[in-house]
């Protein structure tokens, strides 16, 4: 990944201030895809890609009780895959990124899920942000920020960043602002704010504390009237 960017002292400052802003509203950040271990985190993210958590928690039951190891889901006949996860979506192409994720990391890894970023991107399915999560939440590894579509959107409306769409942009701009000890948290936060307040679709100007306060320079003002 590219180096980050320099940011001023007061960028960092108003950034420590959002996030302290955060925690007091979202005291409990965590990951909400259901999980009890490294590797069933790892097929969950896999999994959620294009789909919400709450379909993957449907489905994640069924599926480790059927393959509960990379060795049994290495194993598994493709088309018992394929129905299992049929609901979450380009499923034929989910199926085999979980039967060669597994295989993987069976034959490379001694059948544990790997802790670094390198070795995470080389398991079929398993982009960036997968690593993100799998480091983040079931190693405790801060090694970037998970950006999905609710931290792309709060970063902007919050002026964190102003890239719009280079997700590895906006991680580093994000990784520059805030303390590497908070990255995983700061996911979640935002995560939380975009699923709870700052929703992607908003019929009248922003309501949430966070959002009056920090978020008059972002698009979803300017499209309101309501830009300083």
């Amino acid at each position: 990944m590219a180096k980050t960017p320099k940011k001023s002292k007061k960028q960092k400052e108003r950034a420590s201030e959002i996030l302290e802003a955060l925690y007091e509203f979202y005291p409990n950040p965590h990951c909400e895809l259901n999980h009890r271990n490294p590797f069933e985190l790892l097929i969950a993210t896999i999994l959620s890609a294009q789909c919400t958590d709450v379909r993957v928690n449907k489905v994640t039951p069924a599926l480790f009780e059927a393959y509960p190891t990379p060795e049994a889901m290495s194993q598994a006949p493709l088309e018992e895959l394929e129905e299992l996860v049929r609901t979450t979506g380009f499923f034929r192409n989910k199926a085999l990124s979980l039967k060669e994720a597994s295989q993987t990391i069976v034959e490379e890894f001694s059948g544990e899920v790997p802790q670094t970023m390198d070795e995470l991107l080389t398991l079929r399915g398993a982009a960036r942000k997968t690593a993100n999560v799998v480091l983040g939440n079931a190693f405790g590894i801060n090694h970037g920020v998970v950006v999905d579509t609710h931290v792309k959107r709060i970063s902007n409306r919050l002026g964190l960043t102003t890239e719009k769409k280079n997700t590895n942009k906006i991680e580093r701009d994000l990784m520059a602002l805030f303390p590497q000890e908070n990255w995983t948290d700061l996911s979640h936060l935002m995560i939380h704010h975009g699923r709870n307040a700052c929703k992607a679709r908003l019929s009248e100007p922003p309501e949430h504390p966070i959002c009056i306060k920090y978020g008059k320079k972002c698009e979803c003002w300017k499209m309101r009237g309501q830009d300083k």
